[in-house]
């Protein structure tokens, strides 16, 4: 048995380390940005839009979580920054696709290339073995979140 001396202190010491890290991170990332008048919620479902392609404002509530109406105020926001389209569905009247624009994908790669200049010194700040270990527990936190 794998874990079998792993005792549930140790699992929580460790749960709550590794939550603190992650928050603390992620913390520095977001200090990191570009644009702050584009919020948190908007840059998320610019990314989704990034990776997933065109969706319905309804798909991408979804993936993102929250509630269409939620999600229109959204798309609205993205529209006014000019990070987004919003065009009519191929085959269903009712629906709208939502898609990135080329200012948008630069906007989110600007951002990006912002984190990872940061992470990148952060990095190179460690030992070769530091970086192979963090490489490991990203593949496992990956993982852990379903990735």
């Amino acid at each position: 048995m794998r874990y079998a001396n792993y005792v549930a202190t140790d699992q929580h010491g460790l749960a709550s380390k590794l939550r603190l890290a992650v928050v603390r991170l992620n913390r520095r990332l977001r200090a990191q940005r570009t644009n702050s008048a584009v919020s948190l919620t908007q840059v998320s479902a610019l990314s989704t839009l990034h990776k997933c392609g065109p969706l319905t404002p309804g798909e991408l509530a979804s993936k993102e979580g929250v509630q269409p109406p939620s999600m229109t105020r959204v798309i609205a926001a993205l529209e006014e920054f000019g990070f987004a389209t919003r065009s009519p569905h191929p085959t269903d009247g009712r629906q709208a696709i939502v898609e990135l624009t080329s200012e948008g994908s630069s906007y989110l790669q600007d951002e990006i290339t912002a984190r990872e200049a940061w992470l990148d010194k952060r990095l190179a700040e460690l030992d070769p073995e530091e970086r192979e270990l963090l490489t490991r527990a990203a593949d496992i936190i990956d993982r852990m979140a379903g990735q």
